[in-house]
């Protein structure tokens, strides 16, 4: 029997009724089963809910934390990347990295074990958020991944330089390429450039695309044109689209299925959509965040994310996925036990598979990365916004948060 090195017990596994042990051999997961004697170091969960942690799949942190930079006036899209692009100008590597760490710290603790961050790079960022992310990703490789995606975030063909500078940074360690069409001049030659560039490096694609609550000037037909003419299914990904929550249903039941057919994931970001979109409106204001479970539905892949914390566009947050699963489930009016398991998935296995990853398991050989959370099921987790306790990954300790003490008495208790 191969030697345990360090074991967890008492563990609740998502669709299982009775907790089980888990034991770590090095970074691996040994064996999973109920009364494992051994003499390792071990840890009670207590009969917590184990997973194999969180996938946030659309982050920014090179701009989190700007807020006190920037003037909030407006609470408008447009407010919010004109004050960004002022603000990054005098961005340094030393304050992204100051800025960033802060999140990436309150990413694991809640529970976070893999990130897709988008990275501006532009004549005016120039390369200095990229250098000061690829520290981050480095110096925090222990506890999680962090992948990388050079973002055109005030376009391509208004903005010159900014496509050979993501050339430069695909060549020097960037994971993937990220555009932007509705701040470009030219929207569809914006998209056809960013593909351009995937193609070439041979990464994925994402677009942040139709951010507004209009039905029409939708940019997800060059989106879906260009991924079928480069055979580009299943390495293709959108966020915000905003716009499919103000389609009819037939309509939005016809993206959805034309965007699962050609493998286009979707990530919702729930507080981003909710503060920046509707402020036209005086009353009955429309939530503006699309339906993602809708398109799972339908047979596609949707994940919801933070997006931004703490700046001009969503100025709050504490990059706490479970929270933001809450958050969205209570604007979709999703409550329903299975419903609220839906909405888990897609934070973490509908959340790998936008990575191009099958989800992770606990499991005897899979990677001994583990995190604890208070609660006995996904479900019960979602709906109680449940903190992460513990958390290990590649069978390192990454964090501990242990359970409140209460010091008080309860009469008759």
């Amino acid at each position: 029997m191969t030697e345990i090195d360090f074991l967890i017990r008492n563990a609740r596994l998502a669709g299982q009724e009775t907790a089980v042990d888990i034991a770590f051999a090095g970074s691996r997961i040994a064996t999973v089963a109920g009364g494992i004697t051994c003499d390792a170091p071990s840890f009670d969960a207590g009969s917590r809910l184990a997973t194999p942690g969180l996938t946030e799949t659309h982050i920014h942190l090179d701009k989190a934390g700007i807020i006190g930079r920037c003037a909030l006036c407006e609470g408008t899209l447009a407010e919010a990347v004109r004050e960004t692009a002022k603000a990054k100008a005098a961005f340094t590597e030393e304050d992204v990295y100051a800025r960033a760490a802060k999140v990436v710290e309150q990413a694991i603790a809640h529970g976070t074990t893999v990130m897709r961050t988008f990275v501006e790079i532009d004549p005016r960022a120039g390369f200095r958020s990229f250098e000061a992310i690829k520290a981050i990703r480095r110096d925090y490789a222990d506890s999680i991944e962090i992948i990388i995606c050079a973002f055109a975030q005030e376009g391509v063909t208004n903005d010159p330089g900014t496509e050979e500078m993501l050339a430069e940074a695909l060549a020097n360690g960037a994971d993937q390429v990220g555009g932007c069409p509705y701040t470009d001049a030219d929207p569809a030659t914006h998209v056809t450039k960013i593909f351009d560039l995937a193609e070439r490096f041979g990464v994925n694609v994402d677009f942040h695309v139709d951010f507004d609550l209009e039905p029409e000037g939708s940019n997800l037909g060059v989106i879906l044109a260009e991924t079928k003419r480069r055979s580009y299914q299943g390495r293709v990904s959108v966020g915000h689209v905003t716009k499919l929550s103000a389609f009819a249903p037939e309509a939005c039941a016809a993206a959805f299925a034309e965007l699962a057919e050609n493998g286009i994931a979707l990530t919702v970001l729930p507080a981003t959509d909710l503060y920046l979109n509707g402020r036209e409106f005086t009353h009955l204001v429309p939530r503006g965040v699309t339906p993602g479970h809708r398109l799972i539905a339908a047979g596609g892949v949707a994940t919801l994310s933070t997006n931004n914390v703490l700046n001009p566009f969503t100025p709050f947050g504490d990059v706490s996925l479970m929270r933001m699963a809450n958050l969205y489930a209570n604007i979709a009016q999703l409550g329903t036990p299975d419903d609220l398991a839906a909405v888990y998935d897609m934070i973490s296995g509908h959340a790998e598979r936008l990575l191009g990853r099958e989800p992770s398991r606990v499991a005897a050989g899979a990677p001994a990365t583990i995190v604890l959370f208070d609660a006995e099921t996904p479900a019960e987790a979602v709906a109680t916004i449940a903190p992460a306790l513990c958390g290990w990954r590649n069978g390192r300790r990454a964090f501990e948060r242990p359970r409140p003490r209460l010091f008080c008495t309860p009469e008759g208790r």
